[in-house]
């Protein structure tokens, strides 16, 4: 920023890119100094972008010390890959709409450029522009009364089916929902947050329909959004259908109309703002703002103010991280609805990290331990993920734990009704680590708790694992009105039969069936449950969080499990945010956390946790966490971030090591005051 301005660079020469560089001609804020292009010898341009510097490729663009923040432009494929390396190089973003294919994709942006400390931002250009804030006043002043509906579009006819054009390719996710389907939604969420007094507002439901045309993309599609509080909206987009694309606004005392919305009743260059406003027996008022400026210059510069501030986002009516993350997941909505899942999405083509890099294998960050009856290391956190149904967004997280030195993998045959053993088994296929990976498998669920379902779940486990055997496995209940011994018996014919290459045990049982079940494998030659998979943490379970759950945190437990040296698999390990501001004396709000874990004890230990996380510079949740791995039996907990800063998080837990006297101590209280 040598000239007091910012530096851009744009990464991909397209016609929109045309556009971003007529605006950023007439910012306040900010030059064009390059454009990075995969074919940097095409005839035009230089003269199409007038200044810059024609570089050879993306990479160099990214790596030109003289750019300071890059212009994305290219198709959204590409959006997550080059926003994420970016970011990794030290360059503010401001990346085309949609800002990644999915809201799973957008987070981990956002998650490297937090890391980083650069600016993200979506380009949403018609929220910038002085007709959004002047339509949300109207609004807000009540100036059509109570709104009730929404009815937006956003459709054109392209001249006929065009296989090879990015809007109708699948490998380019082409359609109109990503295209062009997150303006109405965004301006809906825009809009029922004005009427509600918020930024914006999310759907409570959305239901969505679509023509999917040859190439497999949605050619034309409708949305219905409804938001809390009973206003509805009514979203509609195409590639193949032209539409009238005015946004029509409606409440008890009239209606708002503002045609063209999405370039502010103009084109590319200039928009200059018209908002009709229709109130019942007056005469329909025109509100024109008459703006001159080129339609981009408005978003360059509200990226300009922001980085130039130090801020990562851009400010309202900006499209922020949570308002970018609240249309995304609208719109991962509205495409499962309709059956929309691109090819490229898919495990055979999504072969490398979302970064577009290869897996690495050489992560320490989360370091390994040997446990008894197992043939290889397992880290010291096994990784849950029952929130994903798809292998783009699964993939995500798998990769950035696997890259951290995560390899233990926790599973069961009803999570997701089996999808969460498919994505991992299509996971570790495609990544080609399953022989560095321990996988827990757990079957038996009841009411199927019976011993001849062990050996028919199984084998459906292992087909959706891609895999002839797992490595540890769990009943995931117990039926006490079953001999302990028929259970120990499927158990360990399967072991024979190598389709359990470890340990098996039991999930949810208790110290009486496990006892039984050891004596009986001693008796008679079978090999010994050797494993469990209880609630442990540092705070109580008080009741069961669902039927059939069993806690190994009492007193009696812990003595039970250090004496065995059994090694337990430990759900729910951070007390499901009772150790965060989810929690408390004074909050009763939450049934769940109130009737499982609230008790005078129990509030000591979370006092004791928060006492000692100030002075570990951690958080309470990291010392709740830190208390589970510092037990003095094999103690493994399980853990289920749903994002990326998530997963970084509790890998902070990591860097606390407990003493002996710590654990008695966050765990008795003050006769074992820690020094």
């Amino acid at each position: 920023m040598t000239s007091g301005k910012i530096r851009w660079g744009i990464l991909g020469p397209g016609s929109i890119a045309k556009s971003f560089a007529g605006g950023l001609a007439q910012s306040r804020t900010g030059e064009l100094v390059a454009l990075g292009a995969r074919n940097p010898a095409k005839p035009g341009l230089a003269e199409t972008f007038p200044g810059a510097r024609i570089l050879d490729g993306y990479e160099a663009l990214l790596a030109d010390k003289d750019v300071d923040a890059v212009y994305i432009s290219i198709p959204h494929p590409g959006h997550a890959e080059w926003a994420i390396k970016a970011a990794e190089a030290g360059k503010h973003v401001l990346c085309e709409k949609p800002l990644a294919l999915t809201a799973f994709e957008a987070d981990a942006m956002m998650h490297a450029a937090r890391k980083a400390g650069t600016f993200l931002g979506e380009a949403f250009m018609y929220r910038l522009h002085p007709q959004t804030r002047q339509l949300v006043e109207l609004i807000r002043s009540g100036a059509i009364g109570e709104l009730r509906m929404i009815k937006s579009s956003f459709g054109f006819a392209m001249p006929g089916f065009m296989p090879e054009h990015r809007l109708y390719a699948n490998e380019l996710a082409g359609g109109g929902i990503l295209d062009v389907g997150g303006y109405p939604v965004s301006m809906a969420r825009l809009i029922a947050g004005a009427a509600a007094g918020q930024p914006f507002l999310e759907p409570d439901k959305v239901v969505g329909a679509a023509h999917l045309g040859q190439s497999g993309v949605d050619e034309w599609a409708s949305a219905l959004l409804h938001f809390p509080g009973g206003i509805v909206a009514e979203v509609s987009c195409s590639i193949s259908l032209n539409q009238d694309n005015v946004l029509r606004i409606f409440g008890t005392k009239g209606q708002i109309e503002v045609p063209d919305f999405w370039f502010a009743g103009g084109n590319r260059d200039v928009g200059p703002g018209r908002i009709e406003v229709i109130r019942s027996g007056a005469a329909r008022e025109v509100i024109s703002l008459d703006e001159t400026r080129h339609l981009y210059s408005f978003e360059v510069d509200a990226a300009g103010e922001a980085i130039l501030a130090g801020r990562q986002e851009f400010a309202w009516p900006g499209m922020g991280w949570a308002d970018s993350l609240g249309t995304l997941r609208v719109l991962d909505k509205w495409r499962a609805a309709v059956g929309l899942e691109y090819e490229i999405e898919k495990p055979a083509k999504r072969v490398n990290t979302l970064s577009g890099r290869p897996l690495r294998t050489d992560g320490k960050a989360i370091p390994k331990r040997a446990i008894p009856g197992l043939p290889r290391q397992a880290s010291v956190l096994a990784l849950g993920f029952e929130d994903f149904r798809s292998f783009s967004s699964g993939s995500i997280l798998l990769d950035a734990y696997f890259e951290a030195g995560g390899n233990l993998f926790d599973t069961g045959f009803v999570y997701g009704a089996g999808y969460t053993e498919t994505l991992l088994g299509q996971w570790l296929r495609n990544r080609g680590v399953r022989e560095k990976s321990v996988i827990i498998a757990k079957g038996a669920h009841s009411p199927l708790c019976y011993p001849d379902v062990i050996g028919r779940q199984l084998a459906q486990s292992l087909d959706r694992l891609q895999t002839d055997h797992v490595d540890i496995y769990f009943m995931h209940r117990d039926n006490p009105d079953v001999p302990v011994g028929e259970f120990v018996d499927a158990m360990d014919a399967e072991a024979k039969a190598g389709r359990i290459r470890g340990l098996f045990g039991g999930s949810n049982w208790t110290m009486e069936r496990m006892d039984a079940a050891i004596a009986y494998a001693e008796k008679n030659g079978k090999q010994k449950p050797g494993a469990l998979s209880n609630n442990f943490s540092l705070a109580e379970m008080l009741e069961p969080i669902w039927a059939g759950c069993v806690t190994s945190s009492t007193d009696a437990w812990k003595a039970w499990l250090a004496a065995r040296q059994m090694p337990n698999f430990a759900w729910s390990s951070q007390g499901r945010g009772f150790f965060t501001d989810r929690a408390g004396r004074d909050k009763q709000d939450n049934e769940e956390l109130v009737r499982v874990w609230y008790s005078e004890k129990n509030f000591g230990r979370r006092d004791r946790a928060i006492e000692l996380a100030r002075k570990l510079g951690k958080s309470p949740i990291h010392v709740a966490l830190a208390y589970v791995l510092a037990q003095p039996f094999p103690s493994v907990p399980l853990i289920g971030p749903r994002t990326l800063d998530e997963l970084e998080d509790s890998l902070k837990a990591l860097d606390i090591k407990l003493t002996p006297e710590d654990v008695a101590w966050l765990d008795e209280g003050p006769e074992r005051r820690r020094a």
